[in-house]
């Protein structure tokens, strides 16, 4: 590996793996296998769900307790502070795509990991002149922090998608491993997050509120610290070695004709699949304070944790099935069950919402979380890796397509309180139980587009498209003698190399015959 910077190469090539050497006891039990290389690019993503879920009973305390004055006298706060991650999220997604494609995977993943580190401790001690001045600092914090969480999809997602079709893993799991590597990672970070918000609470009390928040967030630092150390071990996919534009131009108006359909099918549905998902997660505490109006700081954020729980039957169960429905039929598999959840959830709302039935509403809604992740969830960024384009300029197609999806995510977010309002006045039918509706209907949008304008993947997706798309661009007079990195060959290039073999042997042997 070659830093921007540097003008040696740097050895940080793995010394883990089936046979590791000069490892220490660490390395050797937890070390970089196929399997592992996959998980140290993609479970970063564990940061992003952190970040995400716990502002959201972090600000439930700031904004009901710490600083309840500020909040009411500015409401745009209320808005802005479990929002705001998503804008710096889209910028990390749109340019860590280039830097992925034309740097390294690998280097835009140690880059994320350093970045995620220090603005999460940072936003834990946000401070500022009086309370707004706190809240300002916290929100610039968390719009920085948001620029690392970026970045690792179009690098660390990227990277573990072309890391499950090496070789030497089983056709039958490759789209397991990369959502158990990504998504799984991120609903656990939903709940874990909660969790700690939780303990932290049992363990400050009401008294101590300010610890609470601040620990919180703090402890976002340690998934990133973690991983630092395997990423450092990490080599670059062998698909980027092979088929990168990192040593030439991206013909990128050649790839916009071949794959903008695709692109833009993906694009659309991850929008509206975080416009569903982010504020209802984000929103748990509030939602069920609705349902459980004399309920206390602790069952709120208790609540929210049981909830958001339902993400990991979703997310796991999905990851099993992924390789025998295909993705495809995956996600429109769960978005129809979510519609379907969304419909039962609304039309049942009163009823479920009686004394002594709230566990009712919130195991219903947790199912209607769940079936989100089993389809869109798991499989969006299966299809954005994997079905959009080919590996030259896969990090910027993934960071484009995820970008979309997160606008979706600031703008339900940011407006769910208003469209919440706009069903009725709060504590009505309307107000309570619009947003299902309209979620399940989204979800059946979603369904539709995939079913028309995305394609199902198989194993080895990726590996055929490179073939495909290094043919396409010789088809259309482009140069490819400088696609991959140095010192390796490509698929289409080792093809030829063994033809001409094949033919310069069959030369020698008819030159060497005996003659009779």
């Amino acid at each position: 590996m070659r830093l921007p910077w540097a003008k040696k190469e740097i050895d940080l090539e793995p010394k883990t793996g089936e046979e590791p050497k000069d490892s220490n006891v660490l390395e050797r039990k937890m070390g970089l296998s196929k399997k592992g290389a996959i998980f140290a690019a993609g479970a970063s993503l564990f940061s992003d769900g952190y970040a995400n879920a716990s502002i959201g009973p972090a600000s439930t305390i700031i904004k009901t307790y710490i600083y309840p004055e500020t909040f009411a006298n500015r409401p745009v706060n209320a808005r802005l502070l479990p929002a705001i991650a998503f804008a710096g999220i889209i910028v990390g997604q749109l340019s860590f795509g280039w830097i992925s494609d034309k740097i390294g995977r690998k280097f835009g993943m140690l880059l994320c990991t350093g970045i995620v580190f220090v603005f999460s401790a940072l936003q834990a001690a946000s401070k500022g002149p009086g309370a707004q001045g706190t809240i300002n600092a916290l929100l610039a914090y968390r719009f920085l922090v948001g620029i690392g969480i970026g970045g690792e999809y179009p690098t660390g997602s990227v990277a573990a998608a072309e890391n499950t079709e090496d070789p030497d893993i089983p056709k039958k799991s490759q789209q397991r491993l990369f959502v158990l590597a990504t998504n799984t990672m991120i609903d656990f970070a939903f709940v874990i997050s909660y969790f700690v918000c939780l303990v932290c609470l049992w363990i400050f009390g009401m008294n101590h509120l300010n610890a609470v928040w601040r620990v919180t967030l703090g402890l976002g630092v340690v998934p990133p610290l973690f991983l630092f150390y395997f990423r450092l071990k990490m080599k670059e996919p062998e698909a980027y070695a092979k088929h990168s534009m990192k040593n030439t131009r991206i013909p990128y108006w050649l790839i916009i004709k071949r794959y903008w359909v695709k692109l833009a099918a993906v694009s659309i549905t991850w929008f509206l699949y975080d416009w569903i998902t982010y504020p209802f997660g984000l929103y748990a505490t509030p939602i069920t304070d609705v349902a459980d109006p004399n309920g206390t700081l602790y069952t709120s954020i208790g609540w929210g944790c049981l909830i958001n729980f339902f993400y990991v039957p979703g997310t796991v169960i999905g990851a099993f099935v992924v390789d025998w429905f295909g993705p495809k039929y995956c996600m429109i598999f769960g978005l129809c069950c979510q519609a379907l959840v969304g419909f039962i959830l609304s039309g049942t709302y009163n009823l479920l919402t009686e004394p002594g039935r709230i566990a009712g509403f919130a195991i219903l809604y947790g199912v209607f979380l769940g079936f989100g992740e089993l389809g869109p969830g798991n499989n969006l960024g299966l299809l954005a890796s994997k079905a959009i384009g080919p590996t030259a300029a896969r990090g910027q197609l993934y960071g484009i397509a995820a970008a979309v999806g997160k606008v979706g995510a600031f703008i339900g977010t940011y407006t769910f309180p208003q469209i919440q309002a706009s069903f009725g006045e709060p504590g009505s039918y309307g107000n309570n139980t619009g947003v299902f509706w309209l979620g399940s209907g989204l979800a059946l949008a979603s369904a539709a587009i995939t079913l028309i304008f995305i394609p199902n993947i198989k194993p080895d997706a990726m590996h055929d498209e490179d073939i495909l798309f290094r043919e396409y661009l010789e088809a259309n007079g482009f140069d490819t003698s400088k696609m991959g990195l140095k010192d390796t060959v490509s698929d289409v290039e080792g093809a030829q190399i063994a033809q001409h073999g094949k033919s310069d042997k069959e030369g020698m042997e008819a030159t060497t015959a005996p003659v009779i």
